[in-house]
């Protein structure tokens, strides 16, 4: 089997090759990334003397580069990590987050269909469901959730699941789809919740908190979604869409208390800033579907997942004090 992964240098993606190349160490993994701000060659350190594995720099938007890839790889299915993904970023400039996340998704998918391939997986996101009430627990995203965007990666990454749902109906293009709730763990690039807070109170500096810190999200940790996609790669019906939730809601206060007390640093460090435009309240994944058909249920709660995450940060000092020092 040999495996296309873009977005391969980044948070989700890197996790994803560590996770097949142990799993399935007769598998062949090409990672493809373009090495934007949030991708970061030093993470695929581990496995870039492996036999099985092959980083390739490019950008999925050059659509001569993806296509010369394909002729010489033969690949037998493509996994699209490959996305502009920090809704803050694309509040500041919305255009590149169009071009990569839709664009580039569609200059895969013909490639796909010129060079034929077992299944092309879109890895998606809760976000393009939009937001639920804090006063209705009750309520969660289901695959039927209505879709109903947000800001401008979440209408990016909604655009590219209906081309890639449209790909499937028109052109027969073997398909699936992933929605996943907010992941944690390894290899995160510091300007999301949980690894920034780990460097500021680390380093105790204000940790900043968007406006009361009630907005709710279901944490996921990314070894869990990694065998969750697995699954789907493997077993998953062509053309469905899979939720793949943590069952482990937190408000992002919640969060950045429990950070705190696992660091043994004081609450004070918190301070609240103004709130971020159009925030969602809460997103919670019902992931009854994936548990359903494919037997997968996460294994790591948010207790366990979010010390085991403080350790490896605490290890790994010099990796995310590089990314600090060069990108951020």
């Amino acid at each position: 089997m040999n495996i296309l992964v873009t977005g391969g240098a980044g948070f989700i993606g890197s996790n994803f090759i560590f996770y097949m190349l142990d799993q399935h160490p007769e598998y062949r993994i090409v990672c493809l990334d373009a090495l934007t701000y949030a991708g970061n060659l030093e993470t695929l350190e581990p496995v870039m003397e492996n036999d099985n594995f092959r980083f390739v720099k490019g950008d999925i938007r050059d659509r001569e580069f993806v296509f010369d890839l394909f002729e010489e790889e033969n690949f037998d299915m493509v996994v699209n990590f490959a996305a502009e993904s920090h809704v803050d970023r694309s509040i500041e400039d919305p255009g590149v987050f169009l071009e990569t996340n839709i664009m580039g998704t569609q200059v895969l998918m013909d490639a796909c269909r010129e060079y034929g391939i077992e299944r092309f997986h879109q890895v998606s996101t809760d976000e393009v469901y939009g937001d639920l009430p804090l006063d209705k627990p009750e309520l969660m995203f289901t695959e039927d959730t209505s879709i109903t965007t947000s800001s401008p990666y979440s209408a990016s990454k909604a655009s590219a699941d209906l081309l890639v749902e449209a790909y499937n109906r028109t052109f027969g293009l073997p398909v699936t789809i992933s929605r996943c709730s907010n992941n944690y763990g390894p290899y995160q690039f510091p300007e999301k919740l949980i690894p920034l807070m780990i460097s500021k109170a680390l380093a105790e500096e204000k940790l900043p908190v968007y406006g009361k810190g009630e907005n709710v999200r279901d944490w996921l940790y990314v070894e869990d979604h990694c065998r969750a996609i697995d699954l789907i790669l493997h077993e998953g019906q062509d053309g469905e869409v899979y939720n793949i939730g943590g069952h482990n809601e937190r408000s992002n206060l919640e969060v950045v208390k429990t950070i705190l007390d696992e660091l043994d640093k004081p609450e004070s460090l918190i301070t609240f800033v103004e709130d971020r435009a159009g925030h969602d309240l809460r997103y919670a994944i019902d992931p009854t579907k994936i548990s359903n058909e494919l037997g997968w249920e996460p294994t790591i709660l948010f207790d366990e997942g979010i010390k085991k995450t403080i350790k490896w940060y605490l290890d790994n000092k010099e990796w995310y004090g590089n990314i600090e020092d060069n990108k951020l």
